[in-house]
Formats: C-alpha cells, structure tokens, sequence
C-alpha cells in the first residue's frame, strides 16, 4: 500500500495571504503544490489535496479534512513575509515540536531549497499553529521564500521547477531514510507524448548524445525517460546532465 501525503496550498478565495505588488501568496502556493504532488505521484505516492482551485477552507477545517483522510503527512505550501520589504530573504519550514519525523522532513525539505540558492534560515517550532497543532500525522509548513523579497521571488520564478523538485526530494529523502520506501527503481523521464513521431525524434537526439534512453508506452502516454536507478542521487546527477543539455525533466519511479 502506497504511502499517503495531504499537499495543503496555503490560503485561498477569499484569502489572499501575503500580497506584494498585486502578487498574492495563494497563487504561487497553488501553482507550487499542485507541482510538488505530480512530482511526488509520478514516485509512487498516494497525494491527496486541500484545494486544487482557488477556494477557502479555514485551517481548522484543512486539518479535520486530513485527519478524516486518514493519510501519513501533511504538507502545507506557502510564502513568507515580513514587515519591511526587501529586508529578509530566504526558506523556514515549520513543525509543532523539533523531534520525530516531522522535524527531519523539514530540514531535508530546507536543504534542497538551499541548494537551489535560497538562504536556510532553519526549522522553527510554531505549536500554535493549527494545521500543525490539530493533524494528527507528521505535519510541516513551507515557506517558500519571502512574497516581498525581490530576491527571492526572481529565484522562485527562475527556478520554480527546481524548487518542486527541492520540495519532493526532502519528502522522499525522508521516507526513503526511514525505511518508509524501500526497493524504487528511479527513472527521469524527458518527455511525455501522444505522438509516437516527436517520442520518436526526443529518442534519437538523446540517443546521439550517449543517454542511455527509452520509450516507455505501458501507460496511456509514450513516455521518453533515460536510465534506471536503484540510488536516487544517481538519479539527481542524471537530471541535472539533462537539465544541462537544455531538457525539461521529472524523477520518476
């Protein structure tokens, strides 16, 4: 049975969370876990959402929705701010408590975007904060950059698929290092077709290369992908050799 992750984009319809120059903080924590849970999907995990459009639940009722889901994690996407503009930058995830899990899927979560080039500024206990309070499984809150930080909105549009990837990675980093997933087999797929022509010519130009690619069509879509790894870091440095030649990728298992 797969394992189960609640993805909670932060706020929503009637509010907008934090607002800078007409930018709205439900908008980039929409997009961004709507992105997270395909990523994670394409892993083998089972991702339920609090919102996939742009309504308002209450975080007391986002919490109920989860605790009544019955799934493993919670996972709540957002942006920060701060008081002045332009003052603060960089990535905090939050938990109720710093022990278990919980507290180790943040840091793992706040690693990768500090790889991506945010500034770390840590995990932070917030007990009172209720869809940390009130979940009744491990439950971390991102804060993907400062909404009023110039800096950190440049790097969130710049490297926004990156930063998905940052976010998932330390989800499955977690669950890897807990022994919660065991025997993946990772892939990265490059491509994603109805057309059998366009698979067909993405395979020749990787091919030329010296990627070692194939064409995976059990599903209802001919899928480019290179490689099969047992160590998803093999997987991340193939990635990045593709991200480098110039393709748009995923990791999948």
């Amino acid at each position: 049975m797969p394992y189960s992750i609640m993805l909670d984009a932060g706020h929503g319809g009637r509010d907008p969370g934090a607002v800078y120059n007409g930018r709205q903080e439900k908008d980039d924590a929409l997009r961004l876990t709507l992105a997270v849970g395909e990523i994670l999907q394409n892993n083998g995990i089972d991702v339920e959402y609090t919102r996939t459009t742009d309504v308002y639940e209450t975080p007391y009722e986002k919490a109920m929705e989860a605790n009544n889901a019955g799934v493993d994690f919670f996972v709540s996407i957002h942006r920060n701010s701060y008081p002045t503009d332009n003052d603060v930058s960089g990535v905090e995830t939050l938990v109720y408590d710093l022990s278990g899990i919980k507290y180790e899927m943040a840091q793992n979560i706040n690693d990768q975007l500090e790889a991506v080039g945010f500034v770390n500024l840590g995990v932070k206990a917030r007990p009172n904060l209720v869809v940390l309070k009130r979940t009744k499984m491990p439950a971390v809150l991102v804060e993907a950059g400062f909404i009023n930080s110039d800096v950190d909105n440049e790097l969130f549009d710049a490297n926004f698929e990156d930063i998905a990837q940052g976010i998932a990675r330390g989800i499955l980093d977690t669950l890897d290092g807990a022994g919660v997933i065991r025997d993946v087999y990772y892939r990265v797929q490059t491509g994603s077709f109805r057309n059998w022509g366009n698979a067909q010519r993405m395979l020749t130009e990787l091919l030329e290369q010296d990627f070692p690619a194939f064409i995976d069509d059990s599903g209802p879509y001919i899928r480019v992908q290179v490689g099969g790894y047992d160590d998803l870091n093999e997987a991340i440095a193939m990635e990045q050799r593709l991200k480098r030649a110039g393709y748009q990728t995923v990791i999948v298992s």
